[in-house]
């Protein structure tokens, strides 16, 4: 990236860190993604694009029945990804982990009515569940310059650190489309088990790349919220959000102690911030074992991945499809 535009577009433009972001996301209980295309491709509004029509009656649907959705609910694009798995017409819900395909214009009234209105299983598709951590980062380039510099940067990055710490099968990246206050980005959502199980969203502002190492080791390791850089989540306001206290100034400069920065910690999520000599070496730490023991650095490899936060959710994602279907079998025999 050529540091002119960095200054202008990217991490190190006069704005970043100029606000506070606390409160930037008015409060929902339900995200639901429409994968559509390629970031790369999307016009500056493809909710209102002619000639992309899926996303278009989406958005019409949504506007028109809105009124209708006792839940608050908030509807994105992202980018439909075949080698993660997701095509054109997926549909993806948070909290619920929940994946609909096929979804086309001629279904929609009857997804609207089924699932997001009625709240009962869609009669045109079946549910599929999701698991693991999921990220969103808005790199919708034709919408705002801001977001296509930092987005597909934050992407490389992430799916860089996810290849290092062996975690591809666990946590899913993925480009979405405007999601509000571009002048924050990077903007980033997180959907991943909190300690007790229960899958969190959490939206992040003025993300870098220094920041992407404390997004995996901290939130969807340990569950961690990252306060200096939260916008809002869903659920309760962000002010009753309890996280740690990072102790960082306004320019982003890093105040906290780094005592246990390469320690070895048991993650939450099935994902633990340990990394192994290798690792450490490729990032330019290539001591030997006896100086990391005169160091204090203990190396150890990733643990299981089943924690007791991803049985948790385990357990209440199977339990929520196992209703969803037999809710599905009697609404079938009742119509």
């Amino acid at each position: 990236m050529a540091s002119a535009d960095d200054a202008v577009n990217g991490f190190t433009r006069l704005e970043m860190y100029s606000e506070n972001l606390a409160g930037t996301v008015d409060a929902y209980d339900r995200h639901v993604f429409l994968c559509y295309g390629s970031h790369v491709s999307w016009p500056p509004r493809v909710e209102a694009s002619d000639a992309d029509p899926l996303p278009k009656r989406l958005a019409a649907s949504f506007k028109a029945r809105k009124n209708d959705i006792a839940v608050k609910t908030k509807i994105t694009v992202c980018e439909a990804r075949e080698e993660a798995g997701f095509s054109d017409g997926d549909v993806l819900i948070f909290p619920e982990m929940i994946k609909y395909r096929g979804l086309e214009e001629s279904n929609i009234d009857s997804f609207f009515e089924d699932v997001l209105i009625n709240g009962k299983p869609w009669t045109a598709g079946v549910p599929e569940v999701l698991s693991g951590s999921h990220v969103y980062v808005c790199a919708h380039a034709s919408r705002d310059v801001r977001c296509g510099v930092c987005g597909p940067v934050l992407i490389n990055k992430l799916n860089e650190e996810i290849e290092l710490r062996g975690l591809k099968d666990q946590i899913s990246v993925t480009a979405c489309s405007h999601i509000g206050g571009h002048k924050y980005a990077g903007n980033v959502i997180i959907y991943s088990p909190g300690a007790d199980g229960k899958i969190m969203g959490h939206w992040y502002g003025y993300v870098t790349p220094d920041d992407v190492s404390e997004l995996l080791d901290k939130h969807i390791a340990k569950g961690e919220v990252i306060q200096r850089l939260l916008r809002g989540q869903m659920g309760p306001p962000v002010a009753e959000v309890k996280g740690e206290d990072d102790q960082k100034v306004a320019n982003g400069e890093d105040t906290t102690s780094k005592e246990n920065a390469l320690g070895c910690c048991q993650g939450v999520n099935g994902v633990s911030c340990c990394r192994s000599a290798s690792v450490e070496q490729n990032n330019g730490i290539g001591e030997a074992p006896e100086a990391h023991k005169r160091r204090g650095i203990k190396i150890c490899s990733n643990w299981p991945v089943l924690q007791q936060r991803d049985i948790l959710t385990a357990v209440g994602v199977v339990g929520a499809v196992a209703v969803v279907a037999v809710a599905y079998k009697l609404y079938r025999r009742a119509g």
